[in-house]
């Protein structure tokens, strides 16, 4: 009697090759290299670099986490005594010095430190700005105008944006953390005082509808118009509108704005120190730099790039950068946003 389900010679053959190649496949994979990288620079950006590096490393499998910067310290934090990342990409100065004084960090000088001011920089060597990240103010500009926009940080406290506003959890957004942090100390330049800059934070929360626990959460209730409005970084807003398609506007407030020195660093206790350099190198090299300009709008810090490189819209990009006291940031910020989490959220609308 014939078994029909026999497999033919030639059938045998095929799934023996599908069946190595699917071994191999895993193997491959397993035996490769990993890379860990925590960053909040989004998947469009680290899924690009992720395979340039892969291209030129083929036995490397770099594995990325996207989350705010405020989430990456505080994992690397949790995780001192058994590091589980290698590179960290992404997060403002003060964050990154706070993890130096920590001891989270590696000591690393790269190749191109003479190009970045020394302002932008650890003074000993444990991260380097990568880029400046202006702040803005984000709308929809399906329902704003243009001409309708708050066109400074003060607009967004006039009563027609009540219930309008919609904000970035900031205990855990580096970008809103520096924010918040800005205009308290705006705030109490003009009156002496750090009270009233808590109180400008208390009117600005009497007009926010809701604070979302991630940025996906933040674009999509904006483009969906639950919100018109919302504080943000200048990179993200034009990746989601230029890449994502998201009907968003921005203004760069007129009497200034805070402009982020983003950075990178190894972590203290990387197992891949070799390849974590030649990453670190490979992600911020001249030619990866004007790449992220162009496809990612982020505003390379290094001075060797030649300006005609660089693209056009960042060319005609015009900036006031407010007056911004970093260590006073660094100093305090932790406990001001406690003190905003814990007294001001979600009260402003009850004393309106």
């Amino acid at each position: 009697m014939t078994n029909r389900f026999a497999l033919t010679p030639s059938l045998r053959f095929a799934t023996s090759v599908l069946a190595l190649a699917l071994f191999c496949s895993c193997s491959n994979k397993s035996t490769q290299t990993r890379l860990v990288v925590y960053s909040p620079h989004g998947k469009e950006m680290l899924s690009t670099f992720e395979k340039l590096f892969e291209a030129h490393h083929p036995g490397v499998d770099v594995q990325w986490l996207d989350m705010g910067s405020q989430d990456v310290y505080d994992r690397i934090r949790t995780e001192r005594h058994n590091p589980q990342a290698d590179i960290w990409w992404g997060a403002p100065l003060t964050t990154f010095a706070k993890a130096e004084a920590e001891s989270l960090l590696e000591r690393y000088i790269p190749s191109w430190d003479e190009a970045v001011p020394a302002a932008m920089k650890s003074p000993h060597g444990f991260w380097c700005g990568t880029f400046s990240t202006p702040e803005v103010i984000m709308y929809n500009n399906r329902l704003v105008s243009e001409a309708d926009a708050p066109h400074d940080w003060d607009d967004l406290l006039d009563s027609r944006w009540r219930g309008k506003i919609i904000i970035r959890y900031p205990l855990a957004s580096g970008t809103m953390r520096i924010i918040f942090s800005a205009l308290m100390q705006r705030e109490a330049r003009r009156s002496g005082s750090v009270e009233t800059g808590f109180a400008w934070l208390k009117r600005l929360d009497a007009n926010t509808k809701t604070y979302t626990a991630d940025p996906t959460q933040l674009y999509l209730k904006i483009a969906r118009e639950e919100g018109l409005v919302t504080l943000w970084n200048l990179p993200d807003v034009l990746i989601q509108t230029h890449i994502n398609g998201y009907p968003f506007g921005y203004v760069i407030p007129k009497s200034g704005t805070p402009v982020i020195t983003d950075c990178i660093a190894i972590v203290r206790g990387s197992r891949q120190r070799a390849l974590t350099e030649a990453f670190y190198e490979f992600v911020t090299s001249r030619e990866a730099m004007i790449r992220q300009a162009a496809e990612f709008y982020r505003i390379p810090t290094r001075s060797d790039i030649p300006r005609d490189q660089l693209p056009e819209w960042l060319r005609s990009l015009t900036i006031v950068p407010m007056q911004v006291d970093w260590e006073e940031i660094e100093a305090n910020e932790k406990q001001w946003m406690k003190r905003w989490d814990e007294e001001i959220k979600g009260r402003g609308k009850a004393e309106r």
